[in-house]
């Protein structure tokens, strides 16, 4: 039984004539294009220690099968503003599990995706966890909720955001979650 022990964030963003190049050229700046990864839905394993982008791409080896949840987003309309976002939702109890989430819009800031993707995967815990929240309140009216109930720890998230390359390239955003054994 394979049940991840850690995962590290990252993300990138590129730019190429042809649309699939610029997805592998935010996966080389975001550091994993090397590897085969396989997406995979939206749970943060139970114990899952969060560490650092440099020392989890220290534990992989070019071809390897990885495991992660991506968001990705891509245009080749000059000047458009893109975004890519996974949310994380820690539970504060370690032998549960927590959520991750994928968001990819237009036009919006990396705040507000940032945002909108760490609510997505903090109201997905919130709910399994039982704490009580109006899903139309402000992201932070519900924070304050969750942090006063002690059931979530922490939420975070990481963002990739571009502009659409202004010679019409494709430009590609992907911000990921990657998971190790």
């Amino acid at each position: 039984m394979y049940v991840p022990k850690k995962i590290f964030l990252t993300k990138g963003v590129g730019h190429h004539k042809e649309k699939l190049a610029s997805f592998e050229m935010a996966l080389r700046n975001a550091g994993i294009a090397p590897y085969n990864i396989v997406e995979v839905s939206s749970i943060l394993p139970p114990y899952c220690k969060l560490i650092p982008p440099e020392e989890g791409l220290k534990e992989l080896i070019p071809g390897q099968i990885i495991h992660a949840v991506i968001s990705r987003n891509a245009t080749n309309e000059p000047h458009r503003l893109i975004a890519a976002s996974v949310g994380v939702s820690i539970p504060a109890d370690p032998t549960m599990y927590g959520y991750l989430s994928e968001h990819h819009s237009f036009g919006e800031t990396e705040r507000q995706a940032g945002d909108y993707a760490e609510d997505l995967a903090a109201t997905m815990l919130a709910t399994i966890l039982g704490v009580q929240f109006d899903p139309d309140s402000s992201y932070d009216e519900k924070k304050e909720i969750w942090r006063i109930s002690g059931k979530i720890v922490e939420t975070l998230n990481v963002t990739q955001v571009a502009t659409g390359h202004q010679d019409g390239k494709w430009t590609t955003v992907v911000a990921a979650a990657v998971l190790l054994p």
